[in-house]
């Protein structure tokens, strides 16, 4: 079909004075075509008629009233829904190929009739005004630590009028995460809006006492910042659309960069972290110019930030050594038992004070009804009580490695009434000297068939220790021979 760009150039060319078959050549037309345009004078818009008659019969003309009744009752009913409703009540009468011509008819009818749709209106945006944010998952990108998937998330904060972004890696849309990636955004950037807007973070929280605590903090957090804070209705995403919106570009940005890395996977998760900063380093360069002109509008910081912790007081140590903490059982230390500590809870770790001293520091869980249980807290006492070991509750944490597993499973058939006793010693042995050692000492023990007591692993380990550190096992495997699955095939062929 030709344009209007094309007869444009062909009347251009021909005030020039060149030759119609040229000029013809040059619009891209047939000679017979750029005649008729030309000595016409007119443009195809202006000489093309309005197509506003059908070309073959409406094969839905009979059975549209029924149709439109029930779409006049059920708004939201779908054309492949009525389709497959008349064929089958008219059998052989619509065959597939008509799907379209009904799908057309339900859009005709719903732009003339239906209900009114909701409408989005575009935002106006002011210089320090307000700040977004919210918390996204980057599982979509397999992004891997030493060969380890790396299950995180982002808090992604932006200054919606320069588009100015920060983001920390989080592993939960906990109070802890929010806290931490909103005072680094804002400690990075020097400066305060006046309104931040996220969503409801306590949408997803059951019990009620939680969501007020959490509702509470929040506050107390932007009061202390002087920011008043905004939140978006549930399940209305649009809402926060500028910071839904940097999710999937810097998702896109991610992906690109890891492409021309040529790799998903960092040595550690310092590298990963580095690798994020030179991103954003780079995004936010492109609007740099808007950015100082939007601080000068931030408000002041207070003098410090705020503690990125929630500290719980007088928390129990359990009979067994174990404090619950948010749902979740961690061990400490025999010797606090009966004690009343304090938890500090961070977005990754807790830490545990007796008094103002701080004792310990546990990885935090995720999640609810999960345990960790150190084998180093609880094995003075438990390698005097080896009958408790068999029905031990968090029994499953006290296998450091699957060599330790492999070594109990054995000591139970070869000896299985001496086999916890033996294999409580093994970790004490681990406990007060080198886990790595003993775990490397079972590993070749287990190699090489012999049963692992502990007499047997203490004297290895002190062997190890003076022989030095290097690897034992230099396991070999020989080169396969595909011929062997030739003459495989070739005999199943003979039989067959």
């Amino acid at each position: 079909m030709v344009k209007d760009a094309q007869v444009k150039g062909l009347f251009m060319s021909m005030s020039e004075g060149k030759p119609l078959y040229i000029s013809a050549q040059k619009a891209d037309m047939c000679e017979n075509t750029a005649r008729k345009y030309y000595c016409q004078q007119r443009f195809p818009s202006e000489v093309r008629f309005c197509h506003n008659w059908r070309t073959r019969p409406d094969p839905f003309n009979e059975v549209w009233g029924g149709i439109e009744d029930l779409l006049s009752t059920y708004p939201h009913l779908e054309a492949k829904t009525a389709f497959d409703w008349l064929q089958r009540e008219y059998p052989g009468r619509f065959d597939d190929g008509q799907l379209r011509t009904l799908q057309r008819r339900f859009r005709q009818w719903r732009g003339e009739h239906g209900k009114a749709r909701e409408v989005f209106f575009d935002q106006d945006h002011y210089p320090g005004v307000l700040g977004a944010s919210d918390f996204t998952r980057m599982s979509s990108l397999e992004i891997t630590i030493a060969g380890t998937l790396f299950d995180h998330m982002l808090y992604h904060y932006v200054l919606t009028w320069s588009n100015w972004e920060h983001v920390t890696i989080c592993f939960s849309e906990s109070f802890e995460s929010l806290s931490a990636g909103l005072q680094n955004a804002w400690w990075r950037c020097g400066g305060v809006p006046l309104k931040h807007r996220t969503d409801r973070l306590s949408a997803a929280i059951n019990n009620l006492d939680e969501k007020r605590e959490l509702t509470d903090r929040c506050n107390a957090l932007l009061r202390y910042y002087g920011v008043e804070g905004q939140k978006t209705n549930p399940n209305r995403g649009n809402e926060n659309g500028d910071i839904e919106q940097r999710h999937h570009r810097i998702k896109r940005a991610v992906e690109q960069a890891l492409i021309l890395r040529g790799s998903r996977d960092f040595a550690t998760r310092g590298e990963y972290e580095q690798f994020l900063d030179h991103l954003y380093d780079h995004l936010n360069k492109g609007r740099k110019v808007r950015f100082e002109q939007e601080r000068t509008h931030l408000r002041p910081l207070p003098a410090h930030r705020l503690p990125d912790y929630t500290e719980i007081r007088g928390v129990l140590v359990s009979k067994g050594s174990t404090i619950h903490v948010r749902k979740n059982v961690y061990s400490v230390h025999s010797r606090l038992r009966d004690e009343h500590v304090t938890i500090r809870i961070y977005a990754e770790y807790l830490e545990v004070l007796l008094g103002m001293v701080m004792i310990e520091r546990l990885p935090r869980l995720r999640g609810a009804d999960n345990h960790k249980i150190n084998y180093r807290h609880i094995i003075d006492w438990l390698i005097r009580k080896p009958g408790a070991f068999a029905n031990y509750r968090y029994r499953s944490d006290l296998f450091p490695t699957s060599q330790f597993r492999i070594a109990y499973d054995l000591l139970r058939t070869q000896c299985p009434v001496r086999a916890d006793k033996e294999y409580l010693n093994i970790l004490h042995a681990a406990a007060y000297g080198s886990e790595e050692l003993v775990n490397r000492a079972l590993h070749k023990m287990i190699a090489e068939g012999i049963i692992p007591t502990a007499v047997e692993v203490a004297a290895l380990v002190k062997w190890m220790e003076n022989n030095g550190t290097q690897s034992l096992c230099d396991p070999h495997v020989a080169e396969v021979d595909l011929s062997h699955y030739d003459d495989l095939l070739s005999g199943m062929k003979a039989v067959v």
